[in-house]
């Protein structure tokens, strides 16, 4: 009788843990599945409000090809790194702790969403012509970003949208962490700069600017936070040499 109330108790005990876990997988992924809803209608309002016509094949070109990249992290990560997703689900201004951040936040997501407004209005204003084999090389571009991405959060697990220092993190020195200390960035630039010329825009390039600028700004802010709170992270900027662009800064 004992030993029939332990094993039965167990028993509830690991199916109240199994229920608690499926109960927290499905809140994350309804989480995730939502948040990705709900970028892509803002993505499609950036281009294409802008562009005044829903008939701006080059903007459903590249909302389709955001469409699959942002299906396939949100499935592969939820499956394998449900932790990295969760972390990645506080983005934005108001998710950041310090001020600084915050605003540098801020000021990135007006120069971002900048790339999209203005290649569209171009679309619209017909300042450029921009041949189709330049509009694939842009889908292709911001593929190969995206794809650099998903290298950089497979390898890094506590890669979150906002600086932070997680319960157990160490310093990540392998796959591209061993060429560049924010490969991340570097993706992401990667990323953005094939949207102009995705979106059929010559004039959308110099958006990038901004954005490459205050990149710079939120990775030399992070590497202080990084050097103050996370050790050995010191140790490892002085053997990877190189922030943002292989064997130029």
């Amino acid at each position: 009788m004992r030993i029939s109330t332990y094993v039965d108790g167990s028993s509830a005990e690991q199916q109240g843990t199994e229920r608690l876990q499926n109960s927290a997988t499905d809140s994350l992924a309804r989480q995730a599945i939502t948040g990705t809803i709900w970028f892509l209608l803002v993505l499609g309002l950036l281009i294409f409000l802008p562009a005044g016509s829903l008939r701006y094949w080059q903007g459903w070109l590249l909302w389709v090809n955001f469409t699959i990249w942002c299906a396939v992290y949100t499935l592969y990560f939820l499956r394998h790194d449900p932790a990295l997703l969760a972390r990645r689900l506080r983005a934005g201004p108001t998710a950041e702790r310090e001020p600084t951040q915050k605003r540098i936040q801020l000021f990135a997501s007006i120069f971002v969403c900048a790339i999209f407004v203005v290649s569209a209005l171009d679309d619209r204003m017909a300042w450029s012509s921009v041949p189709n084999t330049a509009v694939a090389i842009g889908n292709a571009t911001v593929a190969a970003g995206f794809f650099l991405i998903f290298l950089v959060l497979r390898e890094n697990s506590f890669a979150s949208a906002i600086i932070e220092v997680g319960k157990g993190q160490r310093v990540i020195d392998t796959g591209p962490y061993a060429i560049l200390r924010h490969p991340m960035y570097a993706g992401a630039l990667v990323l953005f700069g094939g949207v102009p010329l995705a979106l059929g825009s010559w004039w959308g390039l110099f958006t990038l600017l901004p954005v490459a600028a205050i990149f710079a700004i939120r990775l030399i802010e992070e590497e202080k936070y990084l050097a103050h709170n996370l050790p050995g992270y010191t140790e490892y900027c002085s053997k990877v040499t190189d922030r943002l662009i292989p064997g130029v800064w």
